[in-house]
């Protein structure tokens, strides 16, 4: 399965991240990057719960991050 992590820049100046394939992993961020690794961390523990406790089966896994313009 892959992941892919968006970003925008809010109006406020944070840089919201998230993980569409998996609900609920968002993050922000004062810079993008901080806001693509929270979200790559969230994404890596709810993966692991999920496994832990038997909810999803062990798959290759593949994260994409967008290269910044």
């Amino acid at each position: 399965m892959n992941f892919t992590i968006e970003q925008e820049q809010e109006s406020d100046g944070r840089w919201l991240a998230e993980v569409p394939e998996l609900p609920g992993v968002l993050a922000y961020g004062a810079t993008s990057l901080e806001a693509m690794t929270k979200a790559e961390v969230l994404a890596l523990r709810v993966i692991a719960e999920r496994l832990e406790h038997s909810e999803s089966r062990p798959f290759a896994i593949s994260i994409s991050i967008p290269v910044m313009a």
